[in-house]
């Protein structure tokens, strides 16, 4: 008679948040398809589902509810996790119905917790099958890139953010789990690697930048030594990856980053959280006034390494914030000529010291700051861009759409100024049948707006 191995229970999942929190959902899944659970993609088929949390402004916190909300009427086993999960009696008083609640990156109780609630089905002849954890594991993002979380935490006290008591103080991740990760992603076929964390360019100081054995070498636990291993990754094929760095601090030793750009070991590309340059407002922000200082860094960046691409985000109404220091803000703008700019408007967010500061901005006048900085980096991201037409750039293909009625062939792809989701894109027409997702190809810059660009494949 044949023997019935039993159908694995499966687990749903809703991400919310940060790059850093998708890390964090793929850690969790990967886990559990190791412990032998399957995926669902969606709320009918999964026994219970995770909804991974944001917690970080108030309008992130009504998202998260709203998602933990709709799981319980779609699902009604649930449990949650995340940043928010450290307001487990706010998330309960809410939904009381909900199984467990566990705070951001609290992987072994997440683990218990489905364990609980869907416990694996024992088989011998599925257990047997050895599973590692350290594999390259699941993956939420598409096959062609991935995150690269390499630390948790932050060391900073900024005045509008609860990051540090959501996460913790700096931990940064071993520098060769780091490499072996990004080495099992790119062999399995990621062609950019997005490295992140709350504080890139800190990575190593709470270990004191020890230093760990890597192919044979002594590598520091250091975002220069970090970058300069990545640039040295390949795949099968001999192909390198782009490596990308986000939210880097402008600290000196990032200068030492630069020259690695240039030589194309990394991608001309630098995250780095300005949040704002007048000095008064750095100053209740909690943040280094160093704006001038900025100035002439970024000349001498682009000096070195020409095609490098800046992107920074902004806070506008923050509390006693005046015209004038909007207007330094505008002013240092038209200085800097950042590549791609993102402007929030300040929240109070439950927590942070901000709140407690005086001469709050009138909602009616943040939102009037807002259109102006957008009005602002748009122009100057509509200039930047339309000095590229005629160039050949490099792009990667995120998208190939299907031949329209003259057997063309479109696609969508990014330049290495353009980050996934948060900037531009390059639109690609002729782009031929042999053009695959993931694919890094020579593009003639066409035309541009103020936001993206348009081409044509000059060979795949």
């Amino acid at each position: 008679m044949a023997i019935e191995i039993p159908s694995p229970p499966k687990v749903g999942m809703v991400s919310l948040g940060c790059p850093k929190a998708l890390v964090d959902s793929e850690r969790i899944l990967t886990r559990l398809r190791a412990d032998g659970y399957t995926m669902s993609p969606d709320y009918a088929g999964a026994d219970v589902v995770l909804v991974n949390t944001c917690g970080f402004l108030d309008s992130a916190k009504e998202e998260s509810l709203s998602a933990i909300g709709e799981a319980i009427a779609e699902n009604g086993r649930v449990i949650v996790t995340g940043c928010m999960g450290n307001e487990a009696d706010v998330i309960r008083a809410r939904f009381p119905d909900v199984l467990a609640v566990t705070g951001a990156h609290q992987y072994e109780a997440v683990v218990e917790a489905v364990h609980e609630a869907a416990p694996p089905e024992i088989s011998p002849y599925v257990d047997l099958i050895p599973q590692a954890y350290d594999d390259a594991g699941v993956k939420l993002t598409p096959r062609h890139y991935g995150y690269l979380k390499i630390s948790e935490g932050c060391n900073h006290a900024c005045s509008f953010c609860i990051i540090p008591s959501l996460r913790g103080k700096l931990a940064s991740r071993r520098i060769d789990a780091v490499l072996r990760e990004a080495e099992k992603l790119v062999q399995a076929g990621t062609r950019e690697l997005l490295v992140i964390s709350q504080d890139t360019s800190a990575y190593g100081v709470d270990v004191r930048h020890e230093t760990r054995t890597w192919k044979d070498r002594e590598v520091r636990t250091h975002m220069t030594d970090l970058a300069r291993e990545l640039g040295q990754l390949s795949d099968s094929q001999g192909r390198k990856p782009w490596v990308r760095l986000h939210y880097v601090y402008p600290y000196p030793h990032v200068d030492a980053v630069i020259p690695l750009m240039a030589e194309g070991l990394i991608t001309p590309y630098l995250d780095i959280p300005f949040q704002h340059a007048a000095p008064s407002v750095l100053k209740s922000m909690k943040r280094p006034a160093n704006e001038a200082k900025v100035l002439d860094r970024l000349r001498k960046w682009r000096e070195i390494c020409p095609d490098i691409a800046i992107r920074s985000s902004f806070v506008v109404g923050f509390p006693g914030e005046t015209e004038a220091d909007f207007q330094y803000l505008l002013d240092w703008l038209d200085e800097a000529q950042l590549d791609r700019v993102g402007a929030f408007r300040f929240e109070p967010v439950e927590g942070a010291s901000a709140n407690d500061l005086p001469n709050a901005v009138p909602e009616e006048v943040k939102e009037e700051r807002y259109a102006r900085i957008m009005e602002k980096t748009a122009a100057i991201s509509a200039a930047k861009l339309q000095a590229k037409v005629g160039r050949i750039l490099p792009v990667i293909i995120d998208e190939v759409g299907e031949p329209d009625e003259d057997g063309d062939i479109g696609a969508t792809g990014r330049s290495q100024a353009d980050a996934p989701e948060i900037d531009g894109n390059v639109f690609l027409r002729g782009a031929g049948n042999d053009l695959q997702v993931g694919d890094i190809v020579d593009v003639l810059i066409e035309d541009a707006d103020e936001h993206d660009l348009y081409g044509a494949v000059t060979e795949v």
